[in-house]
């Protein structure tokens, strides 16, 4: 903790020798070991988004309806009722491969504290996992340590984990993704703020005591893997679900009163990155006395208390004379409460540690001089459209193949592990529905919930798979009556030094920005992952998107499962797209072609047609086209519903398994009473529309007559997880 600050010790900080001297002509000295730690993380990939803020500002993120975007903890939108939907997702990818059960419960818990910082209760969890190959050791040991800890936090907190998505791919061997969202609801006009306001107003820091772990977290996560893995063990955080629970109860308590001005928890780089962020937007200085930080370790020191990453802290300004108030309600939840600083007018964040200044950096120097770079990259070449393709097996083997991979396979094995209705809100469950449905508490509404992205897509053409992932959410919100109001990103990617990995990003961007403005539905929040990369080894381009949707009245939603005596509709109009298809991938173990196009015209058509069906009740029950195609689709509503399924002749003007395994988009499947009416309709509203075949019975029944049993499809749809961890 003595040594000198100088370049070598930068490098090591993760500064590079530009950024080192620009703090030296900021400071016009040299810094202290403290202020070189709060230059490190603050300049930061992880926290300053170095490389790509440049390029997230061409996102849309206004809309009527959203009443905060990026900028502040969270996004927020309004939900009517005088209430707000907040919600993120971020990423916890590094420390979830260093250590996978902290690694991945301290995600949930960091995006719980977004969340509530800003007023809101916590009422759904949702994730997106991605993991390397099944058939190695450690993909396993990763899936079993990240879904526990995953499924502990949220169990013990006492929050639903609700939905999500989970896959698999090599490309995810070294560096796994853990990306979490919490969804919460607040009054809209209550809604809490990071910025530090009036000179003189108490400094207040809640909850748990600070401790070593974590420490330079937020710079771990800003580099590469390489075979320090274990050595890095350190800067992986440790958390505690149930004093989670306990600071959330005393944070909405106090927020009930009029005593907080700024609210900000303490997530990557802890103390340095919720002082300085809070001082910052409010223009004002700051002075931090660590003498009354509460430890958990002896003779820790400033520095290590300024980039601790302990979880379950928080720190607020207060009202003048507000501190008694305060101090009995944080007390009566059995947390720490103390006064540790000041805001000032310096427009300077001063640290001192028994009785020395350790740090004195002049706050807007800090944030203006932040590295922002405008990489250099190569525009990704466009893949080519695929060529006919044969069908070597058959449709029912397909069928029997594709429902058994990774990506495909009942999830049980996961979900068993998440309460996912634990607080009584829950309307439709992981597998009822193509989106979560969690009823707004007190009220007939219910939010939608979505995570969606298939990275093969957007490693053949990042700038398309990035709109179809937006475009899948949007669906997924609409198959259950929802309307689609807004977005969150995890855009999770390698190395950005790279022109090719740094051009991924610009076209995935470009894609997401254009997918959002077509369909209304804008970017509210977001994180972004980089040097996802293992010695050197890139993971597949994963924008994922965390999706959200109200509808009035959460009786309406609806889900996949098919009920007996009913007729079965395709809404859209199928091309037999196999290009990245997981038919083309399983089958015939090829991963080329160009991904699906998308039609943001047809999806707003289709899609608003189909969500008016729902709400008008002449639709019981829907499924998006996604992963699989038709036929996957129909065998899954078939599945949830224990319903069987007769399907009818179709057009021949394209092969049988290019129909029933593509991955067309803007395509849905319905079941009605009456497919007559809504043939009609769709005819009159400019919408394609057929009829595919009737319900009932217990097996699914190809017009030639192949048929297989529901029993041999749920099997063939179980038996990955269940002989994985038998």
């Amino acid at each position: 903790m003595d040594q000198p600050s100088n370049a070598q010790l930068a490098r090591r900080f993760g500064l590079s020798d530009e950024e080192y001297d620009r703090t030296l002509t900021i400071m016009e000295r040299m810094p202290t070991l403290t202020e070189l730690g709060i230059f490190s993380v603050m300049w930061s990939e992880h926290c300053s988004y170095k490389s790509s803020r440049y390029w997230l500002k061409t996102l849309p993120t206004q809309a009527p309806w959203v009443i905060h975007g990026p900028g502040e903890n969270a996004g927020v939108v309004d939900i009517g009722d005088g209430l707000a939907a907040i919600f993120k997702m971020e990423s916890h990818n590094h420390p979830s491969f260093i250590e996978p059960y902290q690694g991945a419960a301290t995600g949930v818990e960091g995006i719980l504290r977004d969340v509530f910082t800003m007023g809101a209760r916590p009422i759904a969890n949702l994730n997106a996992l991605r993991f390397g190959d099944p058939s190695l050791g450690i993909t396993k040991s990763l899936v079993d340590g990240i879904v526990r800890g995953i499924g502990s936090y949220g169990n013990c907190v006492g929050v639903p984990t609700v939905g999500g998505e989970t896959n698999f791919h090599p490309s995810y061997n070294g560096n796994p993704l853990v990306n979490a969202m919490t969804v919460g609801i607040a009054d809209k006009n209550r809604i809490f703020l990071s910025s530090a306001a009036g000179i003189g107003n108490p400094v207040v820091y809640v909850g748990s005591k600070t401790g070593r772990d974590g420490i330079h977290g937020a710079t771990m996560a800003s580099a590469e893997f390489a075979a320090d893995t274990e050595e890095k063990r350190p800067t992986v955080q440790v958390g505690d679900p149930f004093i989670e629970k306990l600071l959330i109860e005393a944070c909405l308590e106090l927020m009930a009163t009029d005593a907080i001005i700024a609210i900000q928890d303490m997530g990557a780089a802890g103390l340095t990155s919720s002082s300085v962020e809070m001082a910052g937007k409010g223009g004002v200085g700051i002075e931090l006395d660590l003498d009354h930080v509460p430890q958990r370790e002896p003779n820790m020191s400033a520095y290590e208390m300024m980039l601790s990453e302990s979880q379950e802290r928080m720190l607020l300004v207060l009202k003048p004379t507000h501190e008694a108030m305060a101090r009995t309600i944080f007390e009566k939840w059995e947390l720490d409460f103390a006064v540790i600083g000041r805001i000032t007018d310096s427009g300077r964040i001063v640290v001192r540690h028994q009785g020395r200044t350790e740090a004195d950096i002049p706050l807007q120097p800090l944030a203006d001089h932040a590295p922002l770079y405008k990489r250099p990259y190569t525009e990704p070449k466009k893949p080519a459209s695929l060529e006919s393709v044969e069908d070597p097996v058959g449709i029912i083997p397909a069928l029997l193949t594709l429902l058994g991979c990774g990506d495909l396979a009942a999830k049980n094995w996961i979900w068993d592990q998440y309460d996912s209705t634990i607080g009584g809100q829950t309307i439709k469950r992981p597998g009822q529905a193509d989106a979560a449905i969690v009823r707004v508490p007190g009220s007939g509404r219910a939010l939608a919930l979505t995570t969606d992205c298939t990275p093969r897509y957007c490693f053949a053409d990042p700038e398309v798979g990035a709109s179809q992932a937006v475009a899948e959410a949007w669906r997924n919100i609409t198959a259950t009556g929802a309307t689609p109001l807004a977005v969150t990103d995890n855009l999770n990617f390698g190395n950005p030094e790279k022109p090719l990995i740094m051009g991924q990003l610009v076209a995935a961007i470009r894609g997401l920005g254009s997918a959002c403005r077509s369909l209304e539905f804008p970017v509210v929040s977001g994180n972004v992952s980089l040097y996802n990369e293992t010695a050197g080894e890139g993971i597949l381009p994963t924008p994922a998107i965390g999706g959200l949707g109200v509808i009035d009245d959460a009786a309406k939603a609806v889900g996949i499962a098919v009920k007996p005596d009913h007729d079965l509709l395709l809404v859209g109009a199928p091309r037999g797209e196999l290009g990245q298809s997981l038919w083309l991938r399983e089958i015939l173990g090829r991963e080329d072609g160009a991904p699906p196009p998308i039609d943001y015209a047809a999806e707003r058509r289709h899609g608003n047609f189909v969500r008016t069906l729902i709400l008008s009740g002449k639709v019981q029950s829907c499924h998006d086209v996604s992963d699989g195609g038709i036929l996957v689709a129909i065998a899954e509503m078939a599945l949830a519903g224990n319903t069987g399924v007769r399907l009818l002749p179709q057009p021949k003007h394209m092969p049988m398994h290019a129909f029933w395994f593509g991955e067309d988009q803007a395509c849905y499947i319905v079941s009605t009473a009456n497919a007559r009416d809504i043939l009609d309709q769709a005819k009159t509203s400019g919408v394609p529309a057929v009829l595919l075949g009737y319900t009932g019975g217990d097996h699914l029944t190809l017009a030639d007559g192949d048929a297989i049993s529901l029993h041999k499809l749920r099997l063939a749809n179980q038996h990955f997880f269940a002989d994985w961890f038998a």
